[in-house]
């Protein structure tokens, strides 16, 4: 037992017999009390890999909040423990003996000597075990995938349980027998099972742990006679698919449950777990965006936004990606300017106001619109109606002109600063039928000044916040329409981005800025940022990609054959980089009580840092680059 049985099993089962045997005299016993940590998630290493003699270990991963999920079981003849072996890194995951385990210890010293004649061995423990225990660890707190261009559906705080829920449920009768559970949960690979009573009606749950525990463990169950009805807990916990998915992670935390029963008018419409809402963590975040749900003034608000620094950087803290922290950012932002819009909304009712019988949307621009916003974004909006007759303008400005002032100053008053550029639903550029905005895009991209370029590169990232999306979805339709038919345009766009460079002298050295309140600092916004979100947007425009964010509208270059993988990856390293240092930097500065901003001196970065601004500037530069080689090729 044990030993002997690691000659089937990956990668030992290529040592020949008397290796095998070298390595059972080298190991020592040991003993595990049931329900024991044998070592937890980033302890140092032991030194030794464990084979399971006797007993059942799970495997665990700790989830923001500082619970334990079991992410895997393993039984007599397995083994556990080998990341470390080779790696001398911590542990990935934890291992605690379900029943009391009887354990053969090999030495670390004798794998590395069978590892000598045998490298497959070194070669299996530093890719396979790694990855494996990695990757089960990333799915709960992280989104990484083995494509590093894909990126998960937008960050999730606005969705609902019946977006993410498993349906149609796996169910059983309370009389089934615990082997056909099993097997149908191992078949299915699926964690729980709903038992339903003879209306089909749920009165109970059967997971993993209940399996485990109840059955597999105890050595008095029959498991031929035992039934779903004897293991399943009749104490399940359900919620309606509208919930939102803060309030699910809220309940979930709350009730310490790793399943919920999803019921819609007690009918058994899915299944949600913990692992489903732990893919889209972050619980504080989660929790803020509730509360902003449920404040109702502008001071409430105001106190809410200010928390955000403080989530930014645990966020920072929690080995989030930096694309993931923007768009949680970008949703608590999101969020709040919701709910100032709809308090104002609420304001004009209440004073009289009667809104106009049309269709409208509210619009985000900018960083808002691509859902790339930091710390301390401005106000960048405006609204588009449908085409009213002239006639009725009049009853719309009636009611949106005092609106859009009144949202202005209120998001002003919560901490949004109004834009330098008055690029703002009060200003009645920013407003107009979808007419209005055909003739406005039209004047914009058949009349390319600097001035009208620096307005199409802020509103072409915009987002329906508010209102009939499907207006605003005809709305970038016109900007496709209007690009396609005067697409020199683009050249213009690219030209006003050249006129700027990364801040890289021939020698190798940063260009800082010589006077001025940032004198002695770069910019990497401007030097760097900027840049590659406008070509990005260039080459979107030309291929009439509706993604917003500019790595989704990278995704689809990249999917589209624009840019080949590697060049992209190069690029999502360099933004992903350039934002990184650029939030920590306003994260510094605003604990500091300094006003946030993306100026920084690079002599204040640690020599690896300094190094990796380089680089990352310098696949700006090759952006640029590229970008000024194919619209010159194409427009002149």
């Amino acid at each position: 037992m044990g030993i002997s049985q690691l000659k089937e099993t990956a990668p030992f089962d290529i040592l020949p017999e008397e290796v095998l045997l070298s390595l059972r005299d080298s190991a020592q016993e040991m003993k595990f009390p049931a329900d024991s940590h044998i070592f937890k998630q980033n302890d140092p290493p032991t030194g030794f890999l464990y084979v399971i003699q006797e007993g059942m270990v799970e495997i665990t991963a700790a989830v923001p909040g500082g619970q334990e999920m079991v992410v895997n079981y393993r039984k007599e003849g397995n083994f556990f423990g080998g990341t470390p072996i080779f790696t001398e890194e911590p542990y990935t995951g934890g291992a605690r003996a379900v029943t009391e385990t009887s354990c053969f210890l090999i030495p670390r010293a004798s794998l590395t000597a069978v590892a000598t004649d045998y490298p497959q061995i070194r070669e299996y423990f530093t890719r396979i075990v790694l990855s494996r225990v990695r990757s089960l660890y990333a799915d709960i707190v992280k989104e990484n995938t083995s494509n590093t261009l894909t990126q998960m559906d937008a960050y999730p705080f606005k969705k609902r349980l019946s977006e993410i829920m498993h349906s149609p449920v796996e169910t059983c009768h309370a009389d089934t027998s615990v082997r056909l559970v099993a097997r149908n949960m191992t078949e299915k690979k699926i964690s729980a099972i709903v038992v339903l009573d003879d209306y089909e009606s749920p009165i109970g749950i059967i997971s993993e742990r209940e399996l485990v525990a109840k059955v597999l463990a105890p050595d008095t169950v029959d498991c031929e006679m035992a039934t779903a009805n004897d293991v399943m807990s009749s104490h399940y916990h359900s919620l309606p698919p509208a919930t939102y998915m803060y309030e699910a992670m809220a309940y979930i935390t709350a009730h310490k449950v790793k399943h919920l029963v999803i019921l819609d008018d007690n009918e058994l419409v899915g299944i949600v777990s913990l692992l489903d809402l732990m893919r889209f963590r972050s619980q504080k975040a989660m929790l803020m965006v509730g509360s902003i749900r449920d404040e109702n003034s502008l001071e409430g608000l105001s106190r809410i936004k200010n928390e955000i620094l403080p989530v930014a950087r645990t966020l920072l803290t929690e080995a989030h990606s930096t694309p993931e922290v923007m768009e949680i950012l970008s949703y608590i932002h999101q969020s709040i300017i919701k709910k100032v819009y709809a308090l104002c909304y609420q304001q004009m009712l209440d004073e009289g106001q009667t809104p106009p019988d049309i269709k409208y949307a509210f619009l985000l621009m900018g960083s808002g619109g691509r859902r790339e916003m930091l710390l301390n974004p401005d106000q960048d909006n405006g609204f588009v109606f449908e085409d009213v007759p002239d006639a009725k303008m009049a009853e719309v400005n009636a009611f949106f002109v005092p609106f859009a002032e009144k949202l202005v100053t209120a998001l002003a008053k919560v901490g949004y600063p109004l834009c330098q550029g008055e690029v703002m639903a009060n200003n009645p550029v920013w407003r107009g039928r979808l007419g209005d905005w055909r003739n406005r895009i039209h004047d914009w991209i058949n009349d390319p000044e600097p001035q009208k370029v620096r307005y199409s590169s802020i509103f072409f990232d915009f987002v329906c916040l508010e209102g009939d999306k499907q207006l605003a979805d005809n709305l970038q339709q016109i900007v496709f329409s209007e690009v396609r038919e005067f697409r020199r345009f683009l050249y213009h766009m690219m030209t006003l981005d050249q006129d700027y460079r990364v801040p890289i002298g021939l020698l190798g050295r940063f260009l800082l800025d010589k006077r001025g309140e940032h004198k002695g600092k770069l910019s990497l916004k401007q030097g760097g940022i900027i840049y590659i979100v406008d070509c990005i947007r260039m080459f979107s425009l030309e291929k009439g990609i509706p993604e917003t964010s500019t790595l989704k509208r990278l995704a689809a270059l990249t999917e589209a054959r624009v840019f080949e993988i590697e060049t992209a990856e190069h690029i999502k390293a360099s933004f992903e980089a350039l934002t990184f240092l650029r939030l920590r930097n306003e994260i510094a500065l605003l604990d500091k009580g300094l006003p946030p901003s993306h100026h920084l001196c690079p002599g204040d970065l640690t020599k690896g840092e300094q190094e990796l601004l380089k680089e990352s500037f310098h696949a700006v530069s090759k952006l640029q680059d590229a970008t000024k080689r194919h619209f010159t090729k194409s427009f002149i």
